[in-house]
């Protein structure tokens, strides 16, 4: 067994400084729905021996361990889909789970969003493995970032939209689709593929097999509008999404106070009133998701406020 130098980045499952994510932690709060795929080759060197065919469009969705997985072969893809767009919240919005059955034998790929199921942009991600060799069975997670695979089965490889913020054609406040990329871990610069800076990706290869390439297992989403509990509401607001004004109306003339709230906790807005009607102004704050929260007495409302 090698011995590993410490790279930069976290290390393995269960060890101090990980950022692996059990399939049974409680910040997960929903799960890919739904899944459709693009098979890769067994072998991308020898096309004649067909494309992988473990798994199905169900395989990846649900909790992890549920379904099995869906085998993605040399350079497939699969693109995945909620009940419930991911939003970005504080810390890690969702991770992807492979089913690698140790903590080196690590098979790799990229991650995309998009918001609207046409742009997809690329988590900018770092592979730092050598490649004076082809590994075959031993990848150091402390030399990988934002790769899906980096943890071994039931542990999910967390990823966060933060990093994403300000990229045109993407709104990080509603994600509705997550495509995942199989890396090809040959250092065979005909096939290769690289990392944001240009390294190649260096992982087990040639895996010639019905069960090739990366295998997906599930989706975890930890920031979504599932994750938003609304109560029952004594006022209402219109219109919603909205863009530069919203109108609330509430059902009495109380004393209240209504704050607008983004999704990190901070208060961006507050009013105390006792009118049945507030004009708000939104031009001024960025486009995503809000809670407005309603403090009437000792009773707290939520609802939730799209500004696009």
């Amino acid at each position: 067994m090698n011995v590993f130098a410490q790279g930069p980045y976290a290390p393995v499952a269960d060890s101090i400084g990980t950022t692996a994510i059990h399939k049974d932690s409680s910040a997960f709060i929903d799960w890919a729905s739904a899944c459709i795929v693009e098979r890769g080759w067994k072998i991308i060197t020898d096309t004649t021996l067909g494309k992988t065919s473990t798994g199905d469009i169900y395989s990846a969705t649900e909790k992890s361990g549920i379904n099995g997985v869906v085998s993605l072969g040399d350079g497939g893809s699969a693109i995945l889909t909620f009940s419930s767009p991911i939003i970005n919240g504080n810390g890690p919005d969702f991770a992807v789970f492979e089913n690698a059955f140790n903590n080196t034998f690590l098979e790799l790929a990229h991650v995309e969003v998009s918001s609207d199921g046409f742009n997809y942009f690329r988590f900018e991600s770092s592979s730092l493995s050598q490649i004076s060799s082809q590994i075959m069975n031993e990848v150091n997670a402390t030399d990988i970032l934002n790769l899906a695979g980096k943890y071994r089965a039931q542990y999910g490889t967390p990823f966060d939209l933060e990093e994403m913020v300000g990229i045109t054609n993407l709104n990080v406040n509603n994600i509705t689709h997550v495509k995942i990329i199989d890396a090809i871990g040959s250092i065979n610069q005909s096939y290769a593929s690289y990392d944001s800076q240009g390294n190649i990706i260096n992982d087990p290869f040639p895996t010639p097999f019905e069960t090739g390439g990366f295998d997906l297992d599930a989706i975890g989403v930890i920031h979504s509008f599932v994750g938003i509990k609304e109560s029952p509401n004594t006022f209402k607001i219109f219109p919603n999404p909205a863009k530069e004004k919203a109108t609330i109306i509430f059902d009495n003339l109380s004393d209240k106070t209504i704050q607008l709230i983004d999704l990190n906790g901070v208060i961006v807005f507050e009013l105390k009133s006792n009118s049945n009607q507030i004009d708000l102004d939104l031009f001024r704050y960025s486009k995503g998701v809000y809670i407005l929260k309603l403090i009437e007495g000792g009773n707290i409302n939520i609802e939730k406020l799209l500004i696009n």
